[in-house]
């Protein structure tokens, strides 16, 4: 079991901490399954007031480093960007557990830990 929800305020204070530090994401979305590997260099969040449809995130979640992600063939592939985004909704669930960050949107689940 997940630890503590927490707020979004109190994700983003935690998650700052690990600032410089390399991180892993596993992202779980419909039939999809990413990992990938970034040194987090900083970390930030937009809200996006002139959504044309219910399709784009009210909120993302803006993940800045360099890294690499692993393929389908399990090949490890330079990040296109240098920036990892995470769609955010209302209704965002947040939980931390001491070691790992958890991330419940109604598009899929994300795991974020320290490497």
């Amino acid at each position: 079991m997940y630890g503590r929800f927490l707020t979004v305020e109190t994700f983003n204070d935690l998650l700052q901490q690990w600032n410089g530090e390399t991180i892993r994401i596993v992202k779980h979305e419909l039939e999809d399954l990413d990992e990938t590997s970034m040194q987090l260099q900083a970390l930030s969040f937009e809200i996006n007031t002139h959504r044309i449809d219910e399709y784009e995130p009210m909120h993302t979640l803006f993940l800045n480093g360099t890294g690499t992600i692993e393929t389908d063939a399990h090949h490890d592939q330079p990040l296109p960007s240098s920036v990892y985004e995470i769609p955010l909704g209302d209704d965002t669930l947040y939980e931390f557990d001491g070691n790992q960050f958890m991330l419940s949107t109604s598009r899929g689940m994300y795991k974020i830990t320290k490497e």
